[in-house]
């Protein structure tokens, strides 16, 4: 009797350390972040700003057109 009892605790002990082992090599091992990277992100500011600078009028005169109307609506005339 006593030996089935020692028996289950040493096979209850043996199927809880793989797991433990699996958890810990989740938690500690080195992860690889997938999103942007700083090579993606200074591309996309580059591409952002090449467009700022081709359409920079266009840009300026409808900005300049949305405030006309905004003022123009508010002011009642």
């Amino acid at each position: 009797m006593n030996m089935t009892i020692i028996n289950l605790k040493l096979k209850a002990a043996s199927v809880f350390v793989p797991l433990r082992e699996k958890i810990r090599d989740f938690l500690i091992r080195p992860r690889y972040v997938s999103g942007i990277t700083v090579i993606e992100l200074v591309l996309i500011l580059v591409i952002i700003i090449a467009l700022l600078l081709i359409f920079k009028t266009q840009l300026i005169d409808l900005i300049n057109t949305i405030f006309d109307k905004i003022t123009s609506e508010s002011s009642g005339i």
